[in-house]
């Protein structure tokens, strides 16, 4: 099955070089999960300053700068990831390195006909 992993941290609660550190970290994790075959794909995201949000109301398109939200932590990344079940996808998130700074979401993926594969 493959699972959604969401994570989630204050973008403040990392210095640069913690953030080098992880990224660094997070490379790694992912040759790891490439090599046992769980690994689908993974990447951090800009800062939430970057984020534009849309939302179609009335048939009118509204476009606003910024996320959803306001929220202490913020979606800095994720990883996409195979695993045989939750709990095999819950030691996964538990190595992601934000862990230890933020939160990991883990989300099943549904899957529904109709929709390409790569």
């Amino acid at each position: 099955m493959k699972y959604m992993m969401l994570v989630y941290l204050d973008e403040q609660a990392m210095t640069e070089e913690e953030r080098a550190h992880c990224y660094v970290e997070s490379a790694q994790l992912t040759q790891d999960l490439n090599s046992t075959g769980n690994y689908l794909d993974a990447s951090p995201l800009h800062s939430v300053a970057t984020a534009t949000s849309v939302r179609v109301r009335d048939g009118k398109r509204l476009v606003t700068d910024g996320p959803f939200a306001e929220t202490r932590e913020q979606l800095g990344g994720y990883y996409l990831i195979e695993a045989k079940d939750l709990d095999e996808a819950i030691g996964i998130a538990e190595r992601i390195p934000p862990a230890s700074f933020g939160t990991i979401e883990i989300r099943p993926v549904m899957e529904i006909a109709g929709l390409p594969t790569n």
